[in-house]
């Protein structure tokens, strides 16, 4: 006779659920920081990584002494600017070139040795992974910046560079190698060999920093070309055809304004393709050069911070409408510099730029992650 179980009064047993995979895009702090742990475990564990800091530190010291010895011969140039500028500038070149090495292998890597199927049976979803991955080569690429930062104050106290410029500059150079970062672990799920992400991250790195200020010289001439404008310049022919008839020596005629045919170039046209450039998105991102010293002396505008600063902005505004040959009224240095500080900055859009492809690096590895996959790669270890 069957009983229902109703009946006894009694609620009908069942089976302790079975713990469920984990989601694609679950993320928490405690996954991420589970995997970020285990890779700065492995990191610092290795000697090449100390023998690397300290390279790094004695290459950026001796390019910092070289340049306040340098700079320190004509104050005119501003040696704590200067020196400020070019630590910069180096460490981010040596940042671009280190980050890499430390994501783009990141992924295929532990697959290549069998680990990563350790971690993708676990309940650390893709996300965590992925960003675990990311957290741990970032934190270990603002380790070089931090071997850095007494050199970046040493050039503080040398003077000429506001704390607001500092800071503001550090930050970014955090947020550049972080992008790279990215970039690199985009690049190490989308291959299968670590030789093949490595270059593919140094390409990419390459095309932003280097590419981008080829690209923007080789298509300058194909936007600009002959047009007519006014021209105040001096009248030759006047003063050849009076040089003739006295049989003396020529005199420069007088300036006048003459509507000719000349070359004008169009950068206001290409001049986004700088704004991606991570040594532009630094520079064009720090405050402009103060006029005066300490001590009451003009400073100037040479040091790489504001050439490059200056320079892009002087390019985004394009050609004059009238060209000036005679220079008899010259704009002065503080009206020229004013119209050019005008401008709004043009470091967001490149950041932004930038800050996309790092996104898209992190969700291709996601992506890459995630269990169970439809398609692998032929040759592709899993356990």
């Amino acid at each position: 006779m069957s009983v229902r179980t109703e009946e006894l009064g009694g609620a009908p047993s069942r089976p302790d659920p079975a713990p469920t995979a984990p989601g694609t895009w679950g993320l928490t702090w405690h996954g991420v920081r589970t995997v970020a742990r285990l890779e700065l475990r492995q990191r610092i564990r290795s000697t090449r990584w100390v023998i690397s800091l300290v390279a790094f530190g004695l290459v950026v010291g001796a390019v910092t002494l070289l340049t306040w010895l340098v700079s320190d011969l004509d104050p005119a140039f501003g040696a704590g600017r200067t020196m400020f500028g070019f630590i910069v500038f180096f460490v981010l070149f040596l940042g671009l070139l280190v980050s890499p090495t430390l994501s783009a292998t990141a992924i295929n890597g532990d697959r290549a040795a069998g680990t990563l199927a350790t971690l993708q049976v676990t309940l650390l979803s893709a996300a965590e992974i992925a960003v675990g991955k990311l957290l741990a080569s970032w934190l270990a690429s603002l380790a070089f910046l931090a071997v850095s930062s007494p050199f970046l104050l040493w050039a503080l106290a040398t003077g000429g560079t506001p704390v607001v410029a500092v800071v503001t500059t550090l930050a970014l150079l955090a947020v550049m190698l972080a992008v790279v970062c990215a970039i690199g672990l985009g690049f190490s799920a989308l291959t299968t060999r670590t030789a093949g992400s490595s270059v593919l991250t140094y390409v990419a790195v390459a095309t932003l920093s280097v590419l981008t200020l080829v690209v923007f010289g080789l298509t300058l001439p194909l936007v600009s070309g002959e047009e007519t404008q006014q021209v105040y310049r001096e009248d030759w022919r006047a003063a050849e055809a009076a040089a003739l008839e006295s049989g003396g020596e020529y005199v420069p005629g007088e300036c006048e304004w003459f509507e000719e045919e000349v070359y004008v170039a169009h950068t206001e046209r290409t001049w986004w393709l700088l704004a991606v450039n991570p040594f532009v998105i630094v520079a064009d991102a720090m405050p402009g050069a103060p006029e005066t010293d300490t001590q009451g002396q003009y400073v100037g505008e040479g040091d790489p911070m504001s050439l490059i600063r200056y320079g892009v902005r002087q390019a985004r505004l394009g050609p004059p409408e009238t060209q000036d040959w005679c220079y008899e009224q010259p704009l002065t240095q503080d009206s020229g510099r004013a119209e050019l500080d005008a401008l709004s900055p043009a470091w967001p859009w490149g950041l932004g730029a930038n800050l996309l492809l790092a996104v898209g690096g992190v969700v291709l590895a996601v992506r890459r992650l995630r269990i169970p996959q439809d398609r692998l790669p032929q040759g592709t270890r899993v356990a």
